[in-house]
């Protein structure tokens, strides 16, 4: 292998996915599958690399892995209509909206609870 080219745990380490995640991309479609070498070990490269880094960050900003799977699919189409990615954005920052609403009412909640404002400071 070059250094071009990983394995599966080496991917895992540079992405911090766990090789069953990258396992399971691959069985979903978010992620290509590999080539393969003679030995039948897979072998991932550059593309898989920043896939894989795209498809764990989006997931951890809470996107779905319908919504990732739109946004792969757009991705590098230049003729193709900026409308899902707004209508993701936006459906998306409704639910950040939401849980920042959620979260500020428990903050009130718990600031009642101790007695008094939260005094982050100390």
């Amino acid at each position: 292998m070059s250094i071009t080219e990983f394995s599966i745990g080496r991917l895992a380490a540079l992405t911090g996915c766990k090789p069953a995640t990258i396992r399971y991309y691959e069985k979903i479609g978010l992620l290509p599958e590999p080539r393969r070498s003679p030995g039948n070990t897979r072998i991932y490269d550059q593309i898989h690399l920043g896939l894989l880094r795209f498809i764990k960050n989006s997931r951890e900003m809470g996107f779905s892995q319908k919504d990732v799977r739109v946004l792969l699919d757009i991705t590098g189409q230049i003729h193709h209509p900026c409308a899902d990615v707004t209508r993701i954005a936006k459906a998306h920052l409704a639910k950040v909206d939401l849980r920042i609403a959620r979260m500020s009412a428990l903050r009130s909640e718990l600031e009642v609870a101790r007695g008094g404002p939260t005094n982050l400071d100390s």
